[in-house]
């Protein structure tokens, strides 16, 4: 097991002379790879602490997972840590018994150990400049051009620069024509927490609500092992993310680069020009996989010179149908869904959840003893457990989170004008109320109406880069 140090820091002495400190706040994915390029390029009198409320460096929402068929959806060469070391996650693989290809993609619950096992070769090797903090942050103070953090259990210290890297919240409490779903044991609120799984029967349904990765691993969690169990997975549009191309494909052979047109762009612009240039590969048996990919690396610019109205008109015509197309499914997984279809134990519909109530009926489908009826896609399932796969909140203003709650009332952070991530400079400079609010930063989703391609690691790892650059300099 990773041991990484950890400590409780004492009360802010903000009279005393030190080395710069910096504090990130989250110890998921993004605040791990904060860390690790911090401690990596930052000078050596930079110091770090991480405060992650579970006490679990490493994990966060996405690599949490204990189920070993949760797997990457990014194969493994372009799962490095550190943007100019692409093969280290492949090099850690091979050197700790794995088996890996570079095409292969690693099951979730490996990167966690990856990520953790990193951060201890690091901190060994810049001893004292990295602790661990498991206590939740409710509130930053500005103070004498540095920030006093305060956790839930009064501890508080100053540091001369601060990353939220907070990463996902859970999602949106379900609700229907209005009306929130009640607390009930068939309810499941929070997908990334698998215990619920084991009190279902054998022959179990369940309705998943939302189409996407994690609706995806939740259906492969309840279906793998009871070979009698039915899931229903259903979102407005019924779209599920497509599957990578088997590795050495030939189609995949061949880079593509598309040409994005100079200046101010549209939304139907782009989506004209995607969809021209997917036909142009089709017509050279290119596979469509080489297009997408091949502007994954000007999303970011192409998303920049969207104005206001075409970003939103993006969002609700075609973001949908682009992400699952970009965010796809590792081929085995794809294969597995395959087959719980083909064997009728998994359908996927559209329409959404129209209609939910306790207890089965007769003549209902899969009622019989069931804990709630739901209508879905214009019918009725008898389900034994109803599960919110629909994505995890971005609104900051909604959020769960004492922290973002404090920032707000002070001023020190503000909603994008999006409303999906913070208001911030492309380079993750936080922008509050009254501007750029020097020392704060954030890393990751909390960038998404920015940058809009944030969430995956490629981009993470880069942005953490960058931010190590910044987090060693006094505040300009």
């Amino acid at each position: 097991m990773t041991t990484l140090p950890r400590t409780s820091p004492p009360a802010a002495d903000l009279g005393v002379d030190r080395s710069r400190r910096v504090a990130v706040i989250g110890g998921g994915a993004s605040g791990t790879l904060t860390a690790l390029n911090v401690l990596r390029a930052a000078p050596g009198h930079v110091g770090v602490t991480v405060f992650e409320a579970s006490g679990r460096i490493g994990y966060g929402v996405a690599y949490a997972t204990t189920d070993r068929r949760h797997l990457l959806n990014v194969p493994a060469r372009n799962m490095s840590a550190f943007p100019d070391a692409p093969a280290d996650l492949v090099e850690w693989a091979r050197a700790s018994g794995r088996d890996v290809d570079p095409a292969d993609f690693l099951p979730r619950a490996d990167y966690a150990v990856y990520l953790r096992d990193r951060l201890r070769a690091i901190s060994r090797r810049h001893p004292g400049r990295l602790a661990t903090v498991g206590e939740q942050v409710v509130d930053l103070e500005p103070l004498d051009g540095a920030f006093v953090v305060r956790t839930a259990r009064g501890t508080q210290e100053a540091y001369d620069a601060v990353v939220l890297a907070y990463g996902n919240a859970a999602p949106s409490w379900l609700s229907v024509g209005g009306e929130p779903l009640p607390q009930a044991p068939w309810h499941v609120a929070n997908p990334w927490d698998l215990s619920w799984i084991t009190a279902l029967p054998p022959d179990a349904t369940v309705v998943i609500v939302g189409t996407g990765l994690t609706a995806v691993d939740t259906a492969i969690s309840v279906l793998e092992d009871a070979p009698g169990r039915r899931a229903v997975m259903v979102s407005r549009h019924g779209l599920v993310p497509e599957a990578h191309a088997a590795p050495c494909s030939p189609a995949m052979s061949t880079g593509w680069v598309t040409p994005v047109p100079p200046g101010p762009l549209t939304a139907d612009g782009i989506a004209a020009l995607v969809a021209e240039q997917l036909r142009a590969a089709a017509a050279r048996d290119v596979d469509w996989r080489v297009v997408v990919d091949g502007l994954r690396g000007p999303t970011q610019s192409i998303w920049g010179r969207l104005d206001l109205a075409e970003r939103r008109r993006f969002l609700a015509r075609y973001a949908r149908r682009w992400e699952v197309r970009r965010h796809r499914m590792a081929p085995g997984v794809a294969a597995l869904l395959d087959g719980y279809r083909a064997a009728g134990r998994l359908e996927i519909l559209a329409g959404g959840l129209s209609a939910v109530a306790c207890g089965g009926a007769a003549g209902v489908d899969g009622a019989d003893g069931a804990a709630v009826q739901v209508e879905v896609g214009g019918r009725v399932v008898g389900a034994d457990a109803v599960v919110n796969c629909t994505g995890p909140l971005i609104d900051v203003e909604r959020a769960d989170n004492p922290l973002l709650a404090a920032l707000l009332r002070r001023g020190l952070v503000a909603p994008d004008p999006l409303r999906l991530g913070l208001s911030c400079t492309p380079a993750g400079e936080v922008l509050g109320r009254d501007g750029r609010v020097p020392g704060l930063f954030t890393v990751g989703p909390p960038r998404k109406g920015v940058l809009f391609e944030t969430t995956a690691i490629p981009e993470i790892r880069v942005q953490a880069a960058e931010v190590a650059g910044l987090v060693g300099a006094p505040h300009s």
